[in-house]
């Protein structure tokens, strides 16, 4: 019975390419010189650092603009609140990986409200999908691609 999997993952390497982009255009900058501002990698979150609010703000779309260069879809950033400290204000990105139970669900609601022949199940931090042609499955996969969830979707291990 032909199968996928519907994934969210983030390829943490072409983060550290952005954040490493987005460091050297940093240093580039007319705008920041002389200004104490970083952009750094932790595991899988960025952690961005600079002396006023607005200057954040700018290296924050900076990293967006490099993540969409390199292909990563800014849907997946989710970006803590911003803290003060000292003259320093600071904020977390974090990278979205798997499927949220939320969005899980509605991914089933929205393969049940399509009415085809499939079944869809979740598995953990994925949603496996299941019907007896290969035509409904491509039918799903373009009905979700079509669809608003708030994080980029990817389909994985297709079986015939």
């Amino acid at each position: 019975m032909p199968s996928f999997d519907i994934i969210s993952e983030v390829d943490l390497v072409e983060v550290r390419n952005a954040v490493d982009n987005s460091a050297r255009e940093l240093e580039t900058r007319f705008d920041f010189r002389g200004v104490d501002a970083s952009i750094k990698l932790e595991k899988e979150a960025v952690k961005i650092t600079t002396e006023s609010d607005f200057q954040l703000s700018q290296l924050v779309s900076i990293l967006r603009s490099n993540l969409a260069k390199r292909y990563v879809d800014a849907q997946s950033m989710e970006q803590q609140a911003t803290t003060r400290t000292g003259k320093s204000f600071s904020c977390v990105v974090e990278f979205k990986q798997g499927v949220d139970q939320a969005i899980a669900k509605k991914v089933v609601k929205l393969i049940k409200e399509a009415k085809l022949k499939v079944q869809a199940s979740i598995q953990g931090d994925k949603v496996r999908v299941t019907g007896k042609k290969r035509d409904d499955l491509q039918a799903t996969m373009a009905a979700i691609r079509e669809a608003e969830l708030g994080q980029p979707l990817q389909f994985d291990n297709f079986r015939d």
